[in-house]
């Protein structure tokens, strides 16, 4: 059932006319479907949703992957949205690769935070950002939708959710690349003190505590 701000987001997503929407309120199914009708080995980049320590750093390795792959071949799906991984949209379009995004229903009630640089872009319905259902082993939609549909997985630093979407990856025996990146130290730390947790012992994501050992 969509909220009257998600109602809002699709208007002004639809004003804008910079993406083709494929679903409003997709299944997982009907995403991957879509994706891999394409016909195209589905590149998926994985990394923080917030701003890294490093980006142009994180924009080099990004581009060092993709010069790896044909744009005629290849899609270049990620989650949407404009923050953290997503400023690797705009480089892969420069590069003349095909975007995708699949994300969560929530995100349009931020339809502002949805990148212009995706070219067909799938909402999942679902209640959550993406990682493990609570109290469950299964991914959410929206993670089982973008674990799925791509045939590599290439993670630039992360935290849970894109812990969980890899580890399930790894699990379904799809190749994962893993590249260490901070998180901003000022975000994290800011964040910590909002939420009344105490200062980050670590920035490098919790995916480096799994893949980067």
């Amino acid at each position: 059932m969509s909220t009257l701000r998600q109602i809002v987001g699709r208007i002004r997503l639809q004003l804008r006319g910079k993406n083709h929407i494929v679903g409003w309120s997709m299944t997982p199914n009907e995403a991957i479907s879509f994706i891999k009708s394409q016909g195209k080995t589905v590149l998926t980049f994985f990394g923080y949703s917030a701003i890294y320590e490093d980006r142009q750093g994180m924009l080099r390795i990004a581009r060092s992957v993709l010069t790896k792959y044909s744009p005629a071949a290849t899609l270049v799906n990620i989650g949407a949205t404009i923050g953290g991984v997503g400023a690797i949209y705009p480089l892969a379009k420069s590069m003349g690769f095909t975007t995708t995004g699949v994300v969560s229903t929530l995100a349009l009630e931020h339809p502002g935070e949805i990148s212009a640089s995706v070219d067909q872009l799938c909402f999942i319905e679902d209640k959550q950002w993406g990682g493990k259902i609570a109290d469950s082993n299964e991914l959410s939609p929206i993670s089982k939708a973008m674990v799925t549909c791509s045939d590599i997985l290439v993670a630039i630093g992360g935290n849970d959710i894109a812990r969980d979407e890899l580890l399930a990856g790894r699990k379904q025996g799809k190749p994962i690349h893993y590249h260490p990146a901070e998180i901003n130290h000022e975000w994290l730390i800011s964040r910590a003190k909002r939420m009344g947790l105490p200062p980050p012992e670590s920035f490098w994501g919790s995916v480096h505590e799994v893949f980067g050992k």
